[in-house]
């Protein structure tokens, strides 16, 4: 499939100015970049694949190319609703530590602390009735993916929930953590987490294509989905509000809301910090599965640990932090470079994109640390 160029957004209307960085990318870079994208997607059949590129905390460029519906040859642009995945647990660890900021939550402070009644007690979290160890979930932990649990109950062989090591022993990746921190902000602390989100991330950001749930507006311009083997999916329209991700949003939103997280606003200093410190040391060989004991060498070389929301690593250039999003038909990535404020946000609608990725972060950010072995184990074996 020939990859088509079918938007790059105006700079202008983002950011003000045109390419006005004087130490960012060229507008030739630029161009490069744009072309070796769409020949990438062309040798890889990548339905669409969008893109943003900030520097120095501010929107340098965004663009989209390709298909948001193939069969229709509806192009792929630069506003069209694309699933979010678990980009969304960046957004909600940037948004507990507003929550932290305000003295609404300590990051370290037992979730029972926040709750009117023990967690085994409602019904979702009855599993954990014989576990006292959900005493010792914090914030912190949950965020940094040091739980203990699957990623998901329903790969339990019994379906249950339960631990399989001590809080904060090691990172295993779950979306069940933060089901329960939701659980905790809006049970023990009685907020709305749709309007939470909606009021102090998303219009903040400017971000008018996102939501945390379904809008009838994302209807006429929304992206469907392609898996590996180019099968078609259409884009569902999620009822529920997710911590974990639930989020639809556009590349122009979530150009805007990167920008601002690696800017720091809406955070006090040391809130900011602690987003993308090391909160969990991460020593296992690959992101997935979630559940094992093995270790990798490669991952203390780089320092490799969960912020809140997100990993962290490092190189002799300084400090790098990252967090995907991914289902059969999504392949999302957002990878910053802390001391310079640069990031490379991608967006598709085809998981093909994935096999290009690392290609295209390394054009675009230059030589770097990212662990693609570990983010993508399946296919970075060495």
């Amino acid at each position: 499939m020939r990859a088509v160029l079918t938007a790059a957004t105006s700079l202008l209307a983002l950011t003000g100015s045109a390419l006005a960085q004087p130490d960012g990318w060229s507008e030739a870079e630029i161009t490069e970049l744009d072309s070796a994208i769409q020949s990438l997607m062309a040798e890889e059949e990548v339905v669409g694949l969008a893109y943003a590129l900030i520097d120095e905390g501010e929107v340098a460029h965004v663009a989209a190319f390709g298909y948001r519906n193939r069969k229709n040859a509806a192009p792929l642009e630069t506003d069209s609703i694309m699933y979010g995945a678990s980009l969304t647990k960046a957004a909600f660890g940037y948004y507990v530590l507003m929550l932290v900021d305000e003295g609404l939550i300590d990051l370290d402070a037992s979730i029972a602390d926040y709750l009117p009644r023990p967690l085994p007690e409602y019904d979702e979290w009855a599993d954990l009735a014989d576990q006292p160890q959900w005493r010792d979930l914090t914030a912190r932990i949950i965020l940094s993916n040091g739980t203990g649990f699957a990623n998901f109950r329903w790969l339990e062989a019994d379906g249950r929930l339960q631990f399989h090591f001590p809080p904060g022993e090691r990172q295993t990746y779950s979306a069940e953590g933060f089901y329960i921190l939701q659980h905790v902000i809006e049970e023990g602390l009685g907020l709305d987490l749709k309007e939470e989100m909606q009021t102090r991330i998303f219009d903040r950001f400017g971000m008018t294509d996102t939501s945390m749930q379904w809008r009838e507006d994302f209807a006429d311009h929304l992206a469907d989905g392609y898996a590996m083997d180019g099968t078609f999916e259409p884009h569902d329209e999620r009822s529920g509000v997710s911590a974990a991700g639930s989020m639809d949003t556009s590349i122009a939103d979530q150009a805007r809301m990167w920008a601002g997280m690696v800017r720091g606003e809406g955070l006090s200093a040391e809130a900011r910090a602690e987003f993308v410190s090391a909160s969990q040391v991460i020593r296992s060989p690959g992101q997935f599965p979630t559940i094992t004991t093995e270790e990798d060498p490669r991952a203390e070389a780089i320092g490799l640990a969960a912020g809140l929301g997100v990993i962290t690593f490092q190189d002799e250039t300084g400090h790098w932090f990252d967090k995907g999003g991914h289902n059969p038909w999504t392949g999302n990535r957002a990878t910053c470079h802390e001391e310079t404020q640069r990031c490379i946000v991608l967006l598709a609608n085809s998981v093909r994109a994935e096999l290009i990725y690392s290609q295209i972060v390394e054009q675009a950010m230059g030589e770097n640390p990212m662990p693609w072995w570990w983010v993508y184990p399946e296919q970075f074996v060495e």
